[in-house]
């Protein structure tokens, strides 16, 4: 597994119940529905994207990578928000999710 960023350890570290909690809630939305991991990856990334989140986007391209999916898929995912979010915010996401594909 990557490194966690040196943010989310610090808030790990202070609050243990709350970061569990969280942990907890994310395997329970995963577990709520018949998507598998790699559509559940690539959904998290578009949402990522769509809140300008650099930090997820790097997180869920890793995992989405992890879980099987070919670097166009991931790229498809962020070009296809182009007319909900516009350009600009598209291709600062691609920028990112580039940054992680050419790490692996």
């Amino acid at each position: 597994m990557a490194k966690l960023p040196s943010q989310y350890t610090s808030i790990e570290k202070r609050f243990k119940g709350y970061t569990r909690a969280l942990e907890n809630l994310g395997k329970a939305a995963k577990a709520a529905g018949p998507l598998n991991d790699k559509t559940s990856q690539l959904i998290q990334l578009a949402a990522a994207a769509a809140i300008r989140s650099e930090g997820s986007v790097h997180s869920h391209t890793r995992r989405a990578l992890a879980a099987g999916a070919k670097p166009e898929e991931i790229r498809h995912a962020i070009i296809l928000l182009t007319s909900t979010i516009g350009f600009p915010t598209v291709s600062a996401a691609l920028s990112w999710a580039d940054e992680t594909i050419k790490k692996k």
